[in-house]
């Protein structure tokens, strides 16, 4: 089981903060999966600028993901 966060506007698109969710593979492939879940995810998911940490560590797309991981989506972040 693995821990799902969702940030900032992708929360509000997606309309959960988080999901306890079976899965073991990548980012690219977990992104994949959820995406099956409906247009809405799909679209969410696939914004260019979406930002994925595994652990609290940016992430990549081949980043591996295991059993007890925490993962997060985001868009980017600025300050001022």
């Amino acid at each position: 089981m693995i821990t799902l966060l969702f940030f900032a506007k992708l929360r509000e698109e997606l309309g959960t903060a988080s999901l306890q969710f079976e899965f073991t593979g990548s980012v690219a492939e977990l992104k994949a999966q959820l995406a099956q879940r409906g247009p809405q995810w799909a679209a969410a998911l696939s914004q260019d600028n979406l930002r994925c940490a595994v652990n609290q560590a940016v992430a990549s797309e081949q980043q591996m993901i295991a059993a007890g991981d925490e993962v997060a989506f985001f868009p980017p972040v600025t300050g001022g």
